[in-house]
C-alpha cells in the first residue's frame, strides 16, 4: 500500500509548492505517495490503451489523457487551490469537456477514467478512489488487472457505479460513452 503522510489538511495550494518530482494525489486532504514507478508491464497496457482509444478519439470531440496529470475532482474552474483537498492522477482518463482541460490540470470528473492495478495501488484503487470517482460523477470507471489479464467495467447509474461484467484476454469491451466503440483486449494485454 502506498505510503501515506500529512494529517489530512493537505490543499492543493500546498502541493503546488512542493518538489515538483513527487508523484501524490490527495484524499480529502491526506496525501498519499505514488512511488515506486509503473513497472513496464503496467507502462505496454497503458501504452496499448492510449493507442486503441486515442486512435478512435481522433477528430472527435473528446481527448485521452494519461498520467502523470493531476485530476481535481470536485472543483471548477472557480475553486481557489486552498480548498481542494482531493485531486488524483489516473492512469488514464477520456474527457470530453475542453472547459475542463486547463493547462495543467484538469478540473471536475472525467468521463471515463481507467486505472491499471499493481500490488501497491490495487486497494486505493478498488476502495478509494471507486468511491472518489462515483462521487464526482465519472460516467465510466475500468480497473485492469494485469496480473489476471481482467478488465473490470463500471458504468455510473442513478449516481452509483454498477458492475457491467468483468471481461477477459480474449473478450472485447463495448465503451458504453460511445455505442460504436469497442477494445479488444487481445490487443491490450502483452
Amino acid at each position: 500500500m502506498p505510503q501515506e503522510y500529512t494529517n489530512g489538511s493537505s490543499s492543493y495550494a500546498d502541493y503546488l509548492q512542493w518538489n515538483k518530482d513527487l508523484r501524490c494525489e490527495a484524499f480529502d486532504g491526506m496525501i498519499v505517495n505514488m512511488t515506486p514507478s509503473p513497472t513496464p508491464g503496467h507502462q505496454k497496457i497503458q501504452v496499448e490503451l492510449s493507442v486503441e482509444i486515442g486512435s478512435y478519439l481522433r477528430e472527435k470531440d473528446c481527448e485521452i489523457l494519461t498520467a502523470p496529470l493531476d485530476v481535481c475532482l470536485f472543483a471548477t474552474p472557480e475553486t481557489p487551490n486552498e480548498e481542494i483537498k482531493n485531486w488524483i492522477q489516473p492512469d488514464l482518463m477520456i474527457v470530453c469537456d475542453p472547459k475542463k482541460i486547463e493547462e495543467k490540470r484538469i478540473i471536475g470528473a472525467p468521463d471515463l477514467v481507467i486505472e491499471i492495478l499493481s500490488p501497491a495501488t490495487a486497494r486505493t484503487d478498488r476502495l478509494t478512489k471507486y468511491n472518489k470517482y462515483e462521487e464526482a460523477g465519472v460516467k465510466e470507471y475500468w480497473i485492469v488487472d494485469p496480473h489476471h489479464e481482467t478488465v473490470e467495467v463500471f458504468v455510473l447509474q442513478d449516481q452509483s457505479f454498477e458492475r457491467v461484467d468483468v471481461f477477459t484476454k480474449n473478450d472485447v469491451v463495448k465503451v458504453s460513452l460511445f455505442p460504436d466503440f469497442e477494445v479488444q483486449l487481445n490487443k491490450i494485454f502483452p
